[in-house]
């Protein structure tokens, strides 16, 4: 039988933590409402029981992720999803990028995974190491320079420890300062995890041309409260018909190229 206060304690971290995400809701809402005549996101809670995990018994996955799960603000479904789709790509040549390292989690993943899958690929792991730039409007919650409690070294030696050689970091703002660095090619895969609604934007503008008919982008942010320029800058690509789009509850939002109308 659970003891009368820890069953009161329980009660009450309940309702703090539901008053905390109605006024959060509340918050982005009126805040993304301000700024945009009126658009409103609305955002659940989702509660999954059972949901198959593939994850759970992917042990070359698990080698990488015990690692890298510590680099990270990225759960394992997300996680698992990039090691996935690297491996759905084995067939489409092109290379890898990363944009928004932070401290190397997703990057180790995604590398470890083009190296079982596509040996000769290089992937380019691309942040300003600085901190998130690009904050404006658009935005509910980021300001400028978040997450810059991070380094190139920490990066390194996180890829080390993982003997991946397959990466190369590139530092400062993509496109604007660090795009030439990028080798010209085709992209199979472009992972955007910039949090902003102008940095994404000018991102997808530059990545676009280079992405051939198969080749996907994943953003990070899609789903979260904290990211609406995020999921309004999807949302605008969506409109255009150009790409097949996946919402995924995890928060992923997966936009795959579509080959041109022979029309």
């Amino acid at each position: 039988m659970i003891h009368p206060t820890i069953r009161r304690v329980v009660r009450r971290i309940r309702q703090l933590a539901k008053r905390a995400g109605h006024w959060r809701l509340r918050w982005v809402l009126t805040n993304f409402d301000a700024q945009h005549q009126g658009v409103e996101y609305a955002y659940e809670t989702i509660t999954r029981h059972r949901a198959y995990a593939p994850w759970a018994n992917d042990k070359d996955f698990f080698a990488v992720y015990k690692i890298a799960r510590l680099h990270t603000l990225v759960g394992v479904e997300r996680c698992y999803e990039l090691w996935d789709l690297i491996h759905n790509l084995s067939s489409l040549k092109g290379a890898v990028i990363e944009v928004g390292v932070w401290r190397g989690g997703t990057g180790a993943i995604l590398a470890s995974a083009l190296a079982r899958t596509r040996p000769t690929e290089t992937i380019y792991l691309c942040d300003t190491f600085r901190g998130v730039p690009k904050a404006g409007r658009h935005d509910s919650l980021y300001r400028g320079g978040e997450h810059s409690d991070t380094s190139i070294a920490h990066v390194s030696g996180l890829l080390k420890s993982l003997s991946v050689s397959n990466a190369v970091l590139v530092e400062g703002v993509l496109p604007d300062q660090t795009g030439s660095q990028i080798p010209p090619g085709p992209i199979s895969l472009c992972h955007i995890d910039v949090d902003v609604y102008e940095s994404a934007r000018d991102i997808v503008a530059w990545v676009d041309d280079r992405v051939p008919p198969g080749g996907i982008l994943v953003f990070d942010d899609y789903g979260f409260s904290s990211c609406v320029g995020v999921t309004r800058l999807v949302n605008e690509i969506r409109e255009t018909g150009r790409w097949f789009s996946i919402y995924n509850l995890n928060g992923h939002a997966v936009l795959i190229k579509r080959p041109p109308d022979p029309g």
